[in-house]
């Protein structure tokens, strides 16, 4: 199914990477100056609520006065949703240092279930980590009580990461490998839950409507897959490039709505005018809300 009519709220930043809408229909998102946005329900009013001095990635509400940000830059943070400085939750984990913090979510007695994409690779070099397939990524869990522990390990270029709506499994996207993968909670095994996409997942989120949504912010590059074949140091070539002769996402988007079963329930595919890289999605209502990697607004659209 296309996309449907399409509201384009701009916001004054680049890069609106993740959406969270708040209780009373408000639009919190991230841009690359390290400004954390809040937007009226209509789109109409701004505000900046903190600034992270980092790159924010992922954004998710933390109880019922916070904010929690996922900063590829400076770590885990939390920020009052009323504006302020941010808090440092953590900047390491299991002896190593976060070097690509990207997105979380949030457990109903307060666990934080978030990636670190890559061991090797930051958020200014994400392009050469889907050219290595380092398999790098990591899914951690940061207790109530401030400890951390690794679910996953060895993902490919692990993202966004969704509960189950009874909490049961975590689900984390791996976007070098095009595929879902989870691990169920109660005993700590790990399968895939969603395998084959035609595109790349980044972020995901449990909607109101109790579906998982699964982003694919561009269809798969053929030439990337032949680039991960060459040699080693053809590949450093290739990532020595200008960005603009790499392997390069195309314009079709998408949004998958997948039960906890796995069924994909709902799909939207297509172009959008003045949108790509679609990248973040929140399910509030009815309503669709879509982050950028690139562009300079978030997008809205019914269900």
């Amino acid at each position: 199914m296309r996309f449907g009519e399409v509201t384009l709220h701009p916001v004054n930043g680049h890069g609106p990477e993740d959406v969270v809408v708040d209780g009373e229909g408000r639009i919190y998102t991230g841009v690359d100056d390290g400004r954390i946005l809040r937007l009226s329900p209509d789109g109409r009013r701004i505000d900046v609520i903190a600034d992270t001095g980092g790159r924010p990635l992922g954004l998710e509400l933390y109880g019922e006065d916070e904010l929690l940000i996922c900063d590829a830059r400076a770590g885990l943070l939390v920020v009052p949703l009323a504006g302020g400085t941010p808090s440092v939750l953590a900047t390491s984990a299991l002896g190593l240092d976060f070097v690509f913090c990207n997105n979380a979510a949030v457990a109903s007695d307060g666990t934080v279930y978030f990636t670190d994409s890559s061991r090797r690779f930051g958020i200014d070099n994400w392009r050469d980590d889907l050219i290595e397939q380092t398999a790098g990524g990591r899914l951690l869990r940061r207790s109530p009580d401030g400890s951390i522990d690794l679910l996953l390990d060895g993902l490919q270029f692990a993202n966004g990461v969704a509960l189950a709506p009874d909490e049961s499994f975590v689900a984390v996207a791996e976007t070098g490998a095009c595929r879902v993968s989870r691990v169920r909670l109660a005993d700590g095994r790990s399968d895939v839950f969603l395998d084959g996409l035609w595109g790349f997942p980044d972020n995901i989120a449990t909607g109101s409507d109790g579906l998982i949504w699964v982003t694919q912010a561009s269809p798969k590059v053929a030439a990337l897959d032949v680039v991960r074949k060459l040699p080693a140091p053809l590949r450093a070539g290739i990532r020595r490039l200008p960005t603009s002769l790499q392997p390069s996402p195309g314009r079709e988007v998408g949004v998958l709505g997948v039960a906890a079963d796995g069924t994909v329930v709902k799909e939207l595919r297509g172009e959008i005018d003045g949108f790509h890289m679609l990248v973040g999605v929140r399910e509030w209502q009815g309503k669709l809300y879509f982050g950028s990697l690139e562009e300079n607004a978030i997008a809205v659209t019914a269900v």
